[in-house]
């Protein structure tokens, strides 16, 4: 105020809330996003019917799927929403837990706050608990695993798609854990499974039992001229990333022809140029073409006369997975193609799946890409397959690059929590009770696996505590009958990553919401004309 006059420095429509006010909000909005997942934990997990603006419907329990569907308005909830598609990205799984694990940290943390701790202490305190659990999990807990122990690694993946509501998870793990084991490979004394050289086709259409794995590539393709061969047995690949057309010149330009017998020549000279492109195709001893452009019409008729099967304008990303597969290296002109340059398959045939055709690139020698093609009932089954497939994939990759799992059902949670609780009391000081809120706010994946299954999740929270105080650090949620199981004898395995991920993910996310104590949010004028033309009504 100067002289009874207000000084104006945010701009005019500026929302502001200040201190307390702020971190209430803040929390609220956390807590509802984590409630609205929550349900769909676990094996017993309720679906989401999800309704975009379009009409388009998905159905899902998995978490980062719901997250990134729904609108989300409040600057703290896309937090945690970020949370669930890091989480996505770098494990495959553990999305809700994620999530459900940071909603509950700032609901602990809200209790403290009315006591008066200072969100800097709760912070530092929360930071504290995360270093010592990802201690506790990498030295007590973890246990190795090689990626030849295919056993293990298919009860990963079974465990990782048994939240989700598809039939034929046994097959669906198989072929999960097949796949990532053909792509694995080894730098500098480390095992690298890269799963997105892993192609995955869906088609609607048969049963899940139907889906298969392709030990080359499934391309979304039919070959460019319907005189060409079905079926290319010993293919010889040529791999182009340049059209099999004229070119058109950089500059504008224009051919004047005087004469009859010119346009003749210039269309013989124009066929000629085609001719020999087919020409060259068939001097390197290739059968099979694949071109990341176009081809024209007469070129592909060429081809097709020389027995050659064609197609066109395939992916990049489908293209260097085609190369891996194959062993043969993509060509940017015609010209430079050498018999060096082709790769090689037992078969490339087009095959009708479901109302359309695709390109079938199989019986790859040492294949280091690989492809899976899904199919189901319907759209809807089809897709949640697919996600439920990518979660399989993420996890098995996940486990064969760190070499290290641990139990499910709740019961690495538990673990953390019992351990934490003894470790508060050396921390002293008011971190001390960050630490204890922290071991709390774990103890939501096992109530929350209970409650989905429709058990009194005190009574089974209560029994977990007495195993895992009795050393028993196997000790999960057994969904049916609200008691205790041994995780590991019952085949709930999860990767150490998840684990890890989910707990630093969401302590990083809660910090960051506890450290705000002022939200500003500018207001822009709203576009279009003024509401007033007919007298404001």
């Amino acid at each position: 105020m100067l002289q009874g006059t207000p000084i104006l420095v945010l701009r005019e429509g500026t929302e502001r809330e200040k201190g307390k006010g702020a971190v209430s909000n803040n929390i609220a909005a956390a807590k509802a996003i984590s409630d609205a997942v929550r349900t769909t934990l676990g094996p017993r997990g309720m679906d989401k019917m999800l309704v975009d603006g379009m009409g388009d419907i998905t159905i899902t329990n998995d978490g980062v799927t719901i997250l990134k569907e729904i609108d989300v308005d409040h600057p703290a909830a896309k937090m945690l929403v970020e949370v669930a598609k890091t989480q996505d990205q770098q494990c495959g799984d553990g999305t809700t837990s994620a999530v459900v694990l940071a909603g509950e940290l700032l609901k602990r943390a809200e209790d403290l706050l009315e006591q008066n701790v200072h969100p800097t202490v709760l912070s530092k305190g929360f930071s504290v608990a995360m270093k010592e659990a990802e201690r506790i999990l990498q030295d007590e807990i973890g246990v190795k695993v090689t990626p030849d122990d295919v056993a293990t690694l298919t009860i990963v993946a079974h465990t990782a798609m048994n939240s989700k509501g598809v039939d034929g998870r046994d097959e669906l793990a198989a072929l999960a854990v097949k796949a990532v084991r053909d792509i694995v490979e080894k730098r500098e004394g480390k095992n690298l499974a890269d799963v997105s050289l892993i192609q995955v086709e869906k088609k609607a259409g048969g049963t899940i039992t139907d889906t298969q794995l392709i030990d080359g590539l499934v391309l979304d393709k039919e070959r460019g001229h319907p005189r060409m061969p079905k079926e290319i047995k010993n293919a010889k690949i040529v791999l182009l990333n340049s059209a099999l057309e004229i070119k058109k010149t950089e500059f504008e330009s224009k051919i004047n022809i005087k004469s009859p017998t010119q346009i003749q020549g210039f269309l013989d000279e124009e066929e000629k140029t085609l001719r020999d492109m087919a020409t060259k195709v068939k001097e390197v001893g290739a059968n099979v073409v694949i071109c990341q452009k176009g081809i024209d019409d007469l070129v592909l008729h060429f081809l097709a006369k020389s027995g050659i099967f064609a197609v066109k304008q395939v992916k990049e990303s489908d293209m260097s997975k085609l190369a891996r597969a194959t062993g043969g290296r993509v060509v940017v002109g015609i010209k430079e193609l050498t018999p060096k340059d082709l790769g090689s398959a037992a078969k490339v045939e087009e095959r009708k799946i479901g109302d359309s055709n695709m390109t079938f690139v199989t019986g790859c020698n040492n294949p280091r890409s690989v492809s899976i093609l899904i199919r189901g009932g319907t759209e809807h089954v089809v897709q949640e397959i697919e996600r439920s497939l990518h979660d399989a994939l993420k996890v098995v990759s996940a486990t064969v690059e760190d070499g290290y799992v641990c139990p499910g059902g709740g019961a690495t949670e538990m673990a953390l929590a019992v351990r934490l609780r003894k470790f508060a009391p050396t921390v002293g000081g008011r971190e001390q009770l960050a630490v204890e809120a922290f071991a709390q706010a774990l103890e939501v994946i096992p109530w929350s696996l209970a409650e989905n299954a429709g058990y009194d999740a005190i009574n089974t929270i209560i029994e977990l505590r007495q195993q895992h105080e009795a050393q028993n650090k196997n000790a999960g949620v057994n969904i049916e009958n609200g008691k205790w199981l041994n995780a590991i004898e019952r085949k709930i395995i999860e990767p150490l990553r998840v684990k890890q991920q989910a707990i630093s993910s969401a302590t990083e996310v809660a910090n960051m919401v506890l450290r705000i104590d002022d939200v500003i949010a500018s207001k822009k004028p709203a576009g279009g004309p003024s509401p007033g033309g007919d007298h404001g009504h």
